[in-house]
C-alpha cells in the first residue's frame, strides 16, 4: 500500500526516498533484534546450563546376541550450580545406521543433546537418584535382556545412555545429558563373513648405543634403563604380549627390538651423563629372559612379519635419503639381517615381504624405495588409496599396483579407532564400541567375502593395546567376522573395482612430511659408512666393529625418531664420535727433530695400536719433501708393511741417505691396502750433517802420524838387520838385503798395520751413526709402549 500511494501522489525525489527507506529500517530494528533473541534461545534449551554429563565406563557383552543380558555402567556428574531432583538414568535405542559415514558422526559428537537420541527403554531398567548435588559424581549399572531392546534386522544401532531430571529453575523433567555409543547387533552366524587381518604390533623407539665393552663378549652398552620398563610386569611391551598371546593376530615386530631385550638379557651396561656406563641390574636381565620366553610362547603357530631391522623410514629414506649416495643400501642390510635376527631369538622363520611406510602413507618414490630390498608388498591406508569410483562399500585389503607389486589397504576407520587418551575407561568402552560398528558396518554392505586390515598406531600405550584387545576378542567371537593372516590378505582376489592409483608425490601429507629426517641425517649415515669402510680394512676381526656400527646406522634412520630430530642428531654423532675413537686408537707416534751426522742412517717411526685385537693390511708410507737432500729407501719415499698386535706398538725403520747438508722435512703416512689414508699424518724435520773439512783434515793427520810411525818402524829393522848381517857375513847379508819386502812379512802379529783394522771400506768413508735395524731405545720425542 505505501508503494501504491507513493505512485498516486507527486513524486518523491530521491533523497526522500532514501530518507524513507532509512526509517523503516529504524523502525523494523527492535522486531529483528526480538526474532534473534527467540533463535539463539533455543540451543539453550536444547542444551542447558545445568547440563549433566554421562560416563559410559561399561558395555557388556560389547557385540551381544539374543540371549544375552546387555549390562550398562558409568558415572554421572552434576556440573550445573543447582541440584537435580528425581533424576534417573535410562537406556536409549536409536536408530539403525545405514552407513560408515553416519557412525562417524555420532563418535565426533557423542554427547550432543540435539542430534536423535532416540526412545528410552524405561520402565524397571532405570536408575533413580532422589537428588544430584553439583559436581558429585554418582555410579550406576543397568542391566537388561537384549530381547527388551526390541532391536530389529542386523545392523549397527544408535545406543544411548541419558540421565533426565528437574531443577528449581526448571521444575520439569527435561533430559539433561547423553552419552551415545553403537550397538552392534548380529542375532545368528552371517551368511557371509569378512575375513579380518588384525596387524599386532611390537616395537619400540631405539636403546642401544654403538658402544660396546672392550672384552670377548663385548657387552653393549645401552642408551638408558627405558626397555627395561616396558618389558617388565605391567609395562606396555609386557602388556602387549601378555594380550596377544590369547589373540588370533599377525605379530608385526621390529628385529631391533627382540637384538635389544636378547642382548639385555645376557648382561648389558648402561651409558652416564659423564660418558661411563654403569652395570646393568640382575633384575632387569632376569625381566629381559622371562619376557622373551612368553613371547616365543606366544608367537607359536602365529604368522610373524619381520620389519626391517630399526624399522626404517621409508618415506624420509624415499623424500630425502635417496639423494645421498648409499642410503638405499642400508635398507636391503636393514632387510638381510631382520630374518636372521628373529629366528635366533623366536625360533621361528618370519616373513619379511611387507614394507610399512609411516601411518600407511604412499606416493610413487616411497612404493620405489618399498620394494627395493625385496619387499613387494607395501602396508598402505584407505586413508592415502581413496576410492574414486563412488563405490557404495569397502572393497578388499589386496590391491596389485603394478611391477608385481601389491598394496595392501588397511581399514583407515578401524586402524584409528584407538587413537587418543584412552586411560579412562569410558573413552576406552566408547572406541571399542565404535571399532566393532565399523567392522559390522562394513561387512553388512554387501553379500560377497572380503579382506579387511587393521594396521593400529606402531607403538600403542598399555591402555590403548588394552582397549584394542577388548575390540579383537569381541570381534572375533562375533558372528560377522573371521581371522586372517597379513599373508591371506595380501593374496586375497583384489576387487576390480577398487581403486588401483598410487596418489602423487605432491599428495603426501604435509603433517607427516614436516616430522621426517633431514638430508643432513643420511650425509651423516653416509659419512659413517665411510669410514667404517675405511677401518674395517685394517681389522683381524672385523665382525667385532661391523656388526654393532652397522646396526646403529640402521638405527640411525628408524621410524621412531620422528618428531624427535634433536635427539636423532644426538645419537648419530655419537655413533661417529665412537667411531672416529676407535679408528684413532691405531696412529702414529708424534716425533721430534731427528739428526743425522753421516751420509746414511735408519729412521724408526712407531705405530701404536690400543685396540684389543690385531691389526694389519697397513703400509706405512715414509716421504721425504726434499729428496734432492734427503732419500728414503734410495727414492722420494718409501712403505712398508704394519702388523701390531693388540695393546702393542711397533716401530717401523727406514733407510736413509743424505745428499747435502740442512733440514729436510719427512712425512710419515698410514695406507689401507686399497690405497686410502688411514689417521693423521706425522711429520717431522730431519737436519742432515755431512762431513767436514776439519774433519777430513784431522783424518788426514792421523794417517800422516800412522805413515810416520811405519817409517820410524821400517828404519829401525833395516838398521837391526844391517847388524846381523855384519855378524853373519857379507855373503848373508848381501842375500837378505836383496829382498826387503819379505822383512815386513815376519813381524809380530801385535805390531801388524792400523790400516787393517779399517777392513775393506775406504779410509774416507764414516761409519753411520745407526745400524740398519738398531733394537736400541728410540729418540726424544718418541713413545712406544709394550
Amino acid at each position: 500500500m505505501a508503494d501504491a500511494a507513493e505512485i498516486q501522489g507527486p513524486s518523491a525525489s530521491p533523497a526522500r526516498r532514501r530518507l524513507r527507506r532509512a526509517g523503516a529500517l529504524l523502525a523494523g530494528a527492535p522486531l529483528l533484534a526480538g526474532l534473534l533473541q527467540l533463535t539463539a534461545a533455543e540451543p539453550a534449551q536444547a542444551a542447558p546450563a545445568d547440563s549433566v554429563s554421562v560416563a559410559l565406563d561399561s558395555l557388556t557383552p560389547s557385540a551381544p546376541t539374543e540371549d544375552d543380558t546387555l549390562t550398562v555402567s558409568g558415572t554421572v556428574i552434576n556440573n550445573g550450580r543447582q541440584s537435580v531432583t528425581g533424576a534417573h538414568v535410562g537406556l536409549r535405542v536409536g536408530p539403525l545406521l545405514n552407513t560408515r559415514s553416519a557412525i562417524d558422526g555420532i563418535a565426533q559428537h557423542p554427547d550432543d543433546l540435539r542430534a536423535g537420541t532416540g526412545d528410552e527403554v524405561g520402565g524397571k531398567y532405570t536408575e533413580k537418584f532422589s537428588k544430584l548435588v553439583p559436581g558429585v559424581a554418582e555410579h550406576f549399572s543397568i542391566s537388561v535382556p537384549v530381547d527388551e531392546l526390541d532391536l530389529g534386522k542386523d545392523g549397527v544401532y544408535s545406543f544411548g545412555v541419558s540421565v533426565s531430571g528437574k531443577t528449581s529453575a526448571r521444575p520439569w523433567d527435561q533430559m539433561l545429558g547423553i552419552e551415545r555409543t553403537f550397538l552392534p547387533w548380529q542375532s545368528s552366524e552371517a551368511d557371509t563373513k569378512s575375513r579380518t587381518t588384525i596387524m599386532w604390533p611390537l616395537i619400540s623407539s631405539v636403546h642401544m648405543t654403538a658402544r660396546t665393552g672392550a672384552g670377548e663378549r663385548q657387552t653393549p652398552v645401552f642408551q638408558d634403563d627405558e626397555l627395561a620398563k616396558e618389558i617388565a610386569p605391567g609395562g606396555r611391551l609386557a602388556q602387549m604380549m601378555d594380550l596377544g598371546r590369547d589373540l588370533d593376530v599377525t605379530w608385526v615386530i621390529d628385529p631391533d627390538l627382540l637384538a635389544a631385550v636378547d642382548a639385555m638379557a645376557n648382561g648389558y651396561r648402561v651409558q652416564q651423563p659423564d660418558g661411563t656406563s654403569k652395570a646393568g641390574s640382575r633384575e632387569n636381565q632376569d625381566v629381559a629372559k622371562q619376557w622373551l620366553a612368553g613371547l616365543q610362547k606366544a608367537v607359536t603357530g602365529k604368522e610373524v612379519v619381520a620389519l626391517p631391522f630399526a624399522d626404517p623410514d621409508l618415506a624420509s629414506l624415499a623424500h630425502t635419503g635417496t639423494s645421498v649416495t648409499g642410503s638405499l643400501s642400508h635398507l636391503k642390510d636393514a632387510t638381510d639381517v631382520a630374518a636372521l635376527t628373529v629366528k635366533t631369538v623366536l625360533h621361528v622363520t618370519p616373513t619379511t615381504d611387507f614394507a610399512w611406510p609411516v601411518e600407511g602413507a604412499v606416493d610413487p618414490s616411497i612404493i620405489k624405495v618399498a620394494t627395493s630390498a625385496g619387499a613387494d608388498r607395501v602396508i598402505a591406508s584407505s586413508d592415502s588409496l581413496r576410492e574414486s569410483a563412488g563405490l557404495s562399500y569397502t572393497p578388499s585389503a589386496a590391491r596389485p599396483i603394478g611391477g608385481g607389486t601389491t598394496a595392501v589397504v588397511a581399514d583407515a576407520r578401524m586402524s584409528t579407532a584407538f587413537e587418543g587418551d584412552l586411560t579412562k575407561a569410558d573413552t576406552s568402552t566408547l572406541a571399542v564400541q565404535q571399532f566393532l560398528a565399523q567392522s559390522l558396518e562394513a561387512n553388512v554392505q554387501k553379500d560377497e567375502q572380503r579382506s579387511f586390515v587393521v594396521a593400529p598406531q606402531r607403538t600403542p600405550t598399555a591402555s590403548q593395546a588394552q582397549a584394542m584387545a577388548t575390540a579383537v576378542k569381541a570381534l572375533q567371537d562375533g558372528n560377522w567376522s573371521q581371522p586372517d593372516t597379513l599373508t591371506g590378505a595380501a593374496n586375497a582376489k583384489p576387487d576390480p573395482d577398487a581403486t588401483t592409483r598410487i596418489p602423487s608425490t605432491s599428495a603426501y601429507p604435509s603433517s607427516l612430511r614436516k616430522r621426517e629426517l633431514p638430508r643432513s641425517a643420511f650425509e651423516q649415515i653416509a659419512d659413517t659408512q665411510d669410514k667404517l669402510d675405511n677401518f674395517q680394512v685394517i681389522l683381524t676381526d672385523q665382525s667385532r666393529v661391523v656388526t654393532p656400527f652397522g646396526r646403529a646406522i640402521n638405527r640411525g634412520m628408524s621410524t621412531s625418531w620422528r618428531g624427535q630430530a634433536a635427539k636423532a642428531d644426538g645419537f648419530r654423532a655419537d655413533v661417529l664420535s665412537y667411531l672416529d675413537n676407535l679408528g684413532g686408537q691405531v696412529k702414529l707416534i708424534d716425533k721430534s727433530e731427528t739428526k743425522l751426522s753421516g751420509r746414511s742412517a735408519t729412521i724408526p717411526v712407531t705405530v701404536q695400536n690400543n685396540l684389543v685385537q690385531p691389526v694389519g693390511h697397513l703400509y706405512l708410507r715414509l716421504s721425504s719433501t726434499q729428496p734432492t737432500r734427503l732419500k728414503i729407501g734410495g727414492k722420494a719415499y718409501d712403505e712398508q708393511p704394519v702388523e701390531v698386535s693388540g695393546g702393542h706398538s711397533q716401530s717401523v725403520k727406514f733407510t736413509t741417505s743424505a745428499n747435502a747438508n740442512g733440514r729436510a722435512t719427512v712425512l710419515a703416512q698410514l695406507y689401507t691396502e686399497d690405497g686410502q689414508e688411514y689417521g693423521d699424518p706425522v711429520s717431522f724435520d730431519v737436519k742432515v750433517t755431512e762431513v767436514t773439512p776439519t774433519v777430513m783434515l784431522v783424518i788426514g793427520g792421523g794417517v800422516l802420524l800412522l805413515v810416520l810411525a811405519g817409517f820410524r818402524m821400517y828404519t829401525q829393522r833395516k838398521r837391526a838387520a844391517a847388524r846381523q848381517a855384519g855378524q853373519e857375513g857379507p855373503d848373508e847379508a848381501e842375500a837378505d838385503s836383496g829382498n826387503p819386502d819379505d822383512a815386513g812379512d815376519r813381524l809380530p802379529e801385535e805390531s801388524g798395520s792400523p790400516a787393517g783394522a779399517a777392513g775393506p771400506d775406504q779410509p774416507g768413508d764414516p761409519a753411520p751413526d745407526t745400524a740398519p735395524e738398531s733394537a736400541d731405545p728410540s729418540g726424544t720425542g718418541e713413545r712406544v709402549d709394550r
